[in-house]
């Protein structure tokens, strides 16, 4: 019985992908994990490449890891989120590329080669979950602020109100802002979700306490454990897919209300630049800014 894969979801005009193809990425609840598919198991893959070159380029050696020896790989991306490097990187494989250019896309093409597990288990280590000694936690190249402490998130540690009971934690990368909020004893449960599964398999490292609980979700998508908090905290994204997508961070602000208890108490930071007021206000008794600097602002808000 013949397995085909894809990653992402690319433009259907760009790359045709079967129906019943496994779903790979990390940023698709509910899909499957590239890293434990078994080696040459899978029949072809088709992958709409990660803009950062080490997380692509971990991506595209787990796919090849995966595929069957001469089994085709499909893989695309924007000419200005890696899609010209692409040729590139396959080469360095050992492996005989053919290109083609779609619609600001680069779309290359290639099989499996023989005697090329070397150099992929050696991308797959560079690229896969490490423990960083300066922020000192596990994280993963292609997380959110994987290598750094987001400004963002550490002005709204620093701003951090007093939290009791149960809450959540929205959009928790890795577990930075999570650590803060369980600092206190006060807090007993915290839910971190992230739509990123490998932020989650992190902070799962980064945790060690029942208090915390972890969910690989959408928050776009209603959640049944997402009911009665007391708290939520939140550094609300504002890209999907590279892109500025105000309407994220914007449902981001309309979960945390449905989630909320009344009397709760929603504590976010956004960029200045962004216009949260107005979806605020109508969800909610009362809207506090708190501190407003280095194009960044804080907000408690209470239902």
């Amino acid at each position: 019985m013949s397995a085909t894969g894809v990653y992402g979801l690319p433009p259907a005009d760009l790359a045709e992908v079967p129906r019943d193809a496994i779903q790979f990425s990390p940023l698709m609840p509910g899909a499957a994990a590239l890293e434990k598919q078994a080696a040459g198991s899978l029949d072809g893959i088709t992958i709409l490449a990660p803009p950062g070159t080490i997380e692509r380029r971990y991506a595209l050696a787990l796919a090849l890891r995966a595929l069957k020896d001469g089994a085709p790989l499909t893989a695309l991306a924007p000419n200005d989120r890696g899609g010209t490097r692409l040729r590139k990187e396959l080469a360095a494989f050992g492996l005989d590329v053919q290109e083609a250019s779609k619609r600001h896309h680069r779309i290359v093409t290639t099989t499996k080669a023989v005697g090329i597990e070397k150099i992929i288990t050696e991308v797959i280590v560079d690229g896969g979950p490490r423990f960083d000694d300066e922020i000192g936690l596990w994280t993963q190249p292609g997380v959110f602020s994987w290598d750094r402490l987001d400004p963002g998130t550490h002005m709204l540690i620093e701003q951090l109100p007093a939290l009791s009971g149960r809450g959540a934690d929205f959009g928790c990368g890795i577990g930075i802002l999570a650590r803060a909020v369980l600092a206190s004893e006060a807090v007993t449960e915290l839910i971190l979700v992230d739509i990123d599964r490998r932020a989650i398999e992190c902070a799962e490292h980064n945790l060690d306490t029942p208090r915390a609980k972890f969910l690989w979700a959408d928050l776009r998508d209603p959640h049944p454990a997402l009911t009665n908090l007391e708290f939520v905290v939140m550094n609300a994204p504002f890209h999907d897919a590279g892109q500025e997508d105000k309407a994220l961070a914007q449902a981001f602000v309309r979960r945390a209300a449905e989630s909320l208890r009344k009397g709760g108490i929603c504590v976010m930071v956004a960029n200045r630049h962004l216009p949260y007021e107005a979806v605020l206000k109508p969800l909610f008794k009362a809207v506090t800014p708190v501190i407003e600097q280095g194009g960044y602002k804080i907000y408690e808000a209470r239902k």
